[in-house]
């Protein structure tokens, strides 16, 4: 018999109530969230952001997941220019991870409705040009890892909220106009390794609980108006590298605790109102390259277990009120590439150990109270560019180990008790632009060959007991300023007048000497006295007419100095060249600045002997800004050695105290990366003068890296220091975070570079090293053959789907595809390089000497530029 099914009516009443609810739900779920394909595309395209009719998850920036649901809108760098934030309707993104559109041109505030986006892992938004405050939405975005905001305009406080996002891990809002206290509620952010609130203006003290923060890597809360003590708790942040707290005013003493943070690389506490004595405990940071803790108030000795930091790079204790001798643990600081103590009350003697100390190139004691001699292991002192002695009691003489240091360009013993004699191997000092050796005792006869340092700028020799006679050297070099006022010299002088005056027997018949004066008076009492009144007439006739001729001279002279040619007549003190600039730039209006670089802002300048040079000159307060001086004086010297066809020439420097500057030549098209932004520019840079502008900048690299005496790495190659000339030549610029690679030193170094172009390895190791350059080098050849940055193009290298993208894919749409096999094929080796040296491993990289010598010579590629792939050029050899 068949069985039977029995469903009695109260289960079909349930079964049918459970479908139906089931089909609500799902109709509640549709009608409230965007469909994929429809809804998030509308909500992209209203934007107006993007203008492409294909389907949304292939526009440019935009990322879907197998669901078609947008997940990442990536825009960063585009040179699009975005416009108000609040276009984007964040509602419509329910699946968003990530949020980067950094340098997009954002302006208005920041949304309230931001807060929607629940899911968000990343938001960046840095460089653009954002106002108002931080909303308090924020605090909604609990699993938000990334959180950058840094070089906007946002005022107002950080809200404590904040503290809630417990999974941030980069936190980073530095160059805004922040005001308030920073919450004390940071301390919940326990998973943070960066903290960046450097360049706001935030007051009140540092919280104590930061140091709750143990994974902190990297703290930088400099250049704000912070007060208050440094927390006893910083010593828990054992993780920490980095530690900046400069330029606030913070008080109190350096806590002994910090000896504890035994991971940190760099410790910066300049500008600040810090007293007491330097602790001891910081000789246990042996990990340490950088400390800084000058301006301030500290006081007591040096303690002597700074010489236990062996990895230190820079030293900088100048401008305190600290006392005692230099210890000489300190010969053990054999990597210490700079060192200064300058004004402060150190006594005693320089040790000789300080001639250990190799790898120095700039040295500073001056204003201090150190007596005894310059030890003569001065001399070991090869790579010195910079020694400052000024402003002590040191006596003796000058050691002729000082004609060793071949390097040095700027030399400043003055104000001490030196007597003895100029050693004549200070002639050796090519490059030598500045000595002042004034004030001292200094006596015996000036170097003949004293004048003929091509690089002298201006030598001051006052205030000694030189004699003799003026070397013809010295009489003959109009371009460099000599003081040699107040001596017991003898002979001819030269204009100008004060240069020369107080001395025996210096005389050309010039009024303003006094010992001339009384010869003339002697001589015209001779000639009244033998001649008549006809011969007298003449005499005097004669002086006229002599008088009159020299005045003359002089005033051409005067003329032609002025408004000469700067590059030949450059005055260090900025005399004649100040003037012509200030009248040329009309006192630095802003009507001239032609751009702002990493520091300092660039000014065009036409002077009277029309030449266009460029300027770079510091802000007020970057002349106080021991960062910026230092790559003021970086670039300077890094550009006094080399010099290169594709390397930016400078022209000179002022370091005149009411402004400092450097002289380059004038470059007509401004930077590649606004060339290959500008849209009616960018059509005249074709394929050959691409290609060009890639060869420039290998080669000046290769020139860097392999033809100098000690390797010289850039360190921020981007498309932003790379200038163009009329003819669209390229040249390397911007020198002022470049260094020498010591092939016997560790060269780590702190992070430089511009973001998008750093190697990645450099990231996690620190160390530099010429492949560095090398990645940098490949992403501009690709930005300049793509016409844009090659942004998340480098992430896809290492998959599979690289062999889906065509050369064609990538070229800069606005030229036509490259006529012609020769134009082709160099532009597909220029690829094909850039892809090599973008390789993660910088081991598998080419050196820039290979690949300049490859783009000098010719390759074939068989097939056309549209059918072969990124894939095959990747793994070509060649």
């Amino acid at each position: 018999m068949a069985s039977s099914i029995i469903i009695s009516p109260a289960v079909v009443v349930v079964t049918i109530t459970s479908i139906m609810m089931i089909m609500l739900f799902s109709l509640a779920n549709a009608l409230s969230s965007p469909s994929s394909s429809t809804d998030e595309a509308e909500a992209l395209r209203s934007t107006g952001w993007w203008n492409s009719t294909s389907a949304h998850c292939d526009w440019d920036g935009v990322y879907c997941n197998d669901a078609g649901r947008v997940t990442r809108i990536s825009l960063y760098d585009s040179g699009k220019e975005l416009g108000e934030l609040s276009k984007l309707e964040f509602s419509s993104f329910p699946s968003l991870v990530v949020l980067w559109l950094d340098d997009c041109g954002l302006n208005g505030s920041i949304p309230h409705q931001i807060g929607t986006l629940t899911q968000l892992t990343v938001l960046s938004l840095g460089r653009n040009n954002l106002t108002g405050e931080l909303p308090l939405s924020l605090a909604n975005l609990t699993q938000l890892e990334y959180l950058v905001l840094y070089s906007n305009l946002l005022h107002g406080s950080i809200p404590p909220e904040i503290g809630k996002m417990k999974d941030l891990i980069y936190f980073i809002l530095l160059d805004n106009n922040l005001t308030g206290v920073i919450p004390s509620s940071f301390g919940n952010l326990t998973n943070l390794t960066h903290l960046y609130l450097y360049g706001n203006q935030m007051g009140g003290c540092i919280p104590p609980q930061i140091g709750k923060m143990k994974n902190l890597k990297l703290l930088n809360l400099g250049y704000n108006n912070l007060t208050g003590v440094i927390p006893s708790s910083f010593g828990n942040l054992t993780n920490l590298t980095y530690l900046y707290l400069d330029s606030n005013q913070i008080s109190g003493f350096i806590p002994p605790q910090i000896g504890k943070m035994t991971n940190l690389e760099l410790l910066e506490l300049s500008y600040n109102g810090l007293h007491g004595p330097i602790p001891p405990e910081i000789g246990k940071l042996k990990n340490l390259e950088l400390l800084e803790l000058s301006y301030n108030g500290l006081h007591g000795p040096i303690p002597p277990e700074i010489g236990k930091l062996k990895n230190l790079n820079i030293l900088n204790l100048g401008y305190n009120n600290l006392i005692g001798v230099i210890s000489s643990s300190f010969g053990n600081l054999t990597n210490l590439t700079s060192l200064t103590l300058g004004g402060n009350q150190i006594s005693g003697f320089i040790p000789p150990e300080i001639g250990k100390m190799k790898n120095l190139i700039f040295f500073n004691l001056g204003y201090n109270s150190l007596t005894g001699v310059i030890p003569s292991s001065f001399g070991n002192l090869t790579h010195l560019t910079s020694l400052i002695l000024r402003g002590n009691q040191i006596n003796g003489s000058i050691p002729p180990e000082i004609g060793y240091l071949l390097d040095l360009l700027y030399l400043d013993l003055s104000t001490n008790q030196i007597g003895g004699f100029i050693p004549e191997e200070i002639v050796n000092l090519k490059k030598l632009g500045h000595l002042d050796i004034s004030n001292n005792l200094i006596s015996g006869k000036i170097p003949l060959e004293l004048g003929n340092l091509k690089e002298a700028i201006y030598f001051n020799l006052s205030h000694n007991n030189l004699s003799g006679t003026i070397p013809p050297s010295i009489s003959n070099n109009m371009w460099a300023l000599f003081d040699l006022s107040h001596n017991q010299l003898e002979g001819q002088s030269i204009a100008p007048l004060e240069a020369f005056d107080h001395n025996k027997g210096l005389c050309d018949g010039i009024k303003g000497l006094s010992h001339c004066k009384k010869r003339h008076q002697v001589i015209l009492i001779i000639v009244v006295s033998l001649s008549a009144t006809l011969l007298l007439s003449v005499a005097i006739l004669g002086f006229l007419i002599h008088k009159r001729r020299t005045r003359k001279n002089q005033l051409l002279e005067t003329t032609k100095v002025k408004n000469g040619d700067l590059f030949s007549i450059w005055d260090y003190d900025g005399v004649i060249a100040y003037q012509d600039i200030i009248q040329a730039t009309e006192d630095f209006d802003i009507k001239y600045c032609i751009g702002t670089g990493g520091y300092g802002s660039v000014y065009r300048a036409q002077l009277p002997s029309g030449k266009v040079v460029a300027l770079k000159k510091l802000h007020g307060w970057e002349r106080e800004d021991p960062t910026s001086l230092k790559s003021f004086e970086n670039e300077v010297q890094m550009l006094s050695r080399i010099q290169h066809r594709n390397i930016v020439k400078l022209h000179g420097f002022c370091l005149h105290k009411r402004c400092m500057f450097l002289v380059y030549k004038y470059m007509e098209k401004g930077s590649l990366y606004c060339m290959l932004r500008d849209e009616v520019e960018v059509v005249e840079l074709d394929w050959i003068k691409r290609v060009n502008v890639v060869k420039g900048i290998a080669n000046a690299l290769s020139y860097m890296h392999h033809d100098s005496t000690l390797p010289i790495i850039h360190r921020d190659i981007s498309s932003n220091n790379i200038l163009l000339d009329s003819k669209l030549e390229a040249f390397v610029a911007d020198f002022g975070t470049a260094r020498l690679l010591d092939p016997d030193s560790s060269n780590q170094t702190l992070l430089a570079g511009t973001y998008g172009y750093i190697a990645p390895e450099l990231a996690y190791t620190m160390v530099v090293t010429e492949k560095c350059d090398v990645y940098s080098f490949g992403m501009v050849a690709l930005e300049t053959i793509m016409g844009k940055h090659p942004g998340d193009l480098v992430t896809s290298l290492s998959s599979s789907s690289t062999q889906n993208i065509t050369l064609k894919d990538v070229l800069d749409s606005r030229l036509s595809s490259p006529k012609g096999p020769q134009v082709a094929n160099d532009v597909t080796l220029v690829v094909s390089l850039a892809l090599k040296c973008l390789h993660c491993n910088p081991r598998f990289r080419p050196s820039m000497q290979q690949v300049s010598w490859r783009l000098s010579a010719s390759k074939s590629f068989p097939q056309p530029v549209g059918a072969i792939s990124l894939l095959q050029l990747k793994n070509e050899e060649i």
